[in-house]
């Protein structure tokens, strides 16, 4: 667990939140007293789930849209 002074976590938030990510405790000191303490999530970093058996059952039909788009603005230019 470190420690960091308020001023220091003001200057270097992103790297300290970089840290806590990894999985490290930060506490917050002002004039050495703790103020606050920084923590990683419970449960940890969540994958979203996977998309593939989503997308292998959707069916295309018809035209694919960019030759619809295609063919529309032909259309419309004539």
């Amino acid at each position: 667990m470190a420690t960091v002074g308020i001023k220091e976590a003001r200057e270097n938030l992103r790297s300290l939140i970089e840290r806590v990510w990894a999985g490290e405790e930060i506490v917050l000191v002002r004039r050495g007293r703790e103020v606050a303490r920084l923590v990683p999530p419970k449960g940890g970093r969540r994958r979203l789930p996977s998309l593939e058996s989503f997308r292998s059952s959707i069916g295309v039909r018809g035209r694919r849209l960019s030759e619809e788009v295609v063919r529309a603005r032909r259309e419309e230019r004539y």
